[in-house]
């Protein structure tokens, strides 16, 4: 009553994810590429994954990085707002169940020794653990390890991502062989960090890697179309 808590999406008072949030969620709906989940005009391949076809097998996000979805992920992220994790994996354990993957475990996508320091958590692993929980997965928070701090990815073009992360992520052998692995990360937008773990844990021996992020990064254009 003296503190209650606040929704992380509107910021009105009586939840951390109010219902209206919940119903407001922007969804990503087909055509969409069939390996990284990016929207595009037709189903099939985006070119990109034409091109250079990813390790992991597929990646999908659960919504648009826009209202509610993106006030929600900053609060996770820089305001502390650590109880948001438990109602964000409540609402995706549904859209990962409908998925029908076959998996093994979850395993968030690590930070940095620096920024691990700074934050004081992974805001990833906040959603990933509930959400491993909800669908009665094996929750792997070691099994991928980053070595190496990178700069923020905010602001780089496609190339200087995929550079910024590349090779920056090492996979525990013993842990990764022969599993069927969920990578999860809060927001995609190209992909290079999700392409950067999941090679990683091919390198380890991952039988299948699957990877699902909470929000995906459009242009104005798909925003729009979305």
């Amino acid at each position: 009553m003296l503190f209650p808590p606040v929704c992380g999406g509107c910021g009105k008072a009586g939840s951390r994810w109010c219902p209206d949030c919940q119903t407001r969620v922007p969804r990503i709906v087909e055509p969409f590429c069939e390996k990284c989940g990016i929207p595009i005009r037709k189903t099939g391949l985006c070119e990109k994954c034409q091109l250079n076809p990813p390790v992991y097998r597929f990646l999908r996000s659960w919504a648009v990085f826009d209202s509610p979805i993106q006030n929600a992920l900053h609060t996770l992220k820089y305001r502390r707002n650590i109880g948001l994790g438990d109602s964000l994996a409540l609402q995706m354990a549904e859209f990962v169940h409908s998925l029908q993957w076959d998996l093994d475990m979850i395993a968030p996508v690590p930070l940095g020794r620096k920024r691990l320091k700074e934050r004081g958590y992974n805001q990833v692993g906040l959603v990933a653990r509930p959400l491993a929980y909800e669908l009665g997965l094996e929750y792997a928070p070691h099994v991928l390890a980053k070595t190496r701090d990178t700069r923020s990815q905010v602001g780089l073009n496609p190339q200087e991502r995929g550079e910024n992360v590349s090779k920056a992520y090492q996979a525990h052998p013993s842990a990764a062989k022969r599993k069927s692995i969920l990578i999860v990360d809060d927001v995609a937008t190209t992909g290079s960090t999700i392409s950067a773990c999941a090679e990683a844990l091919s390198s380890s021996g991952a039988k299948e890697i699957y990877a699902i992020t909470i929000a995906r990064a459009l242009s104005h254009h798909d925003l729009a179309r979305v």
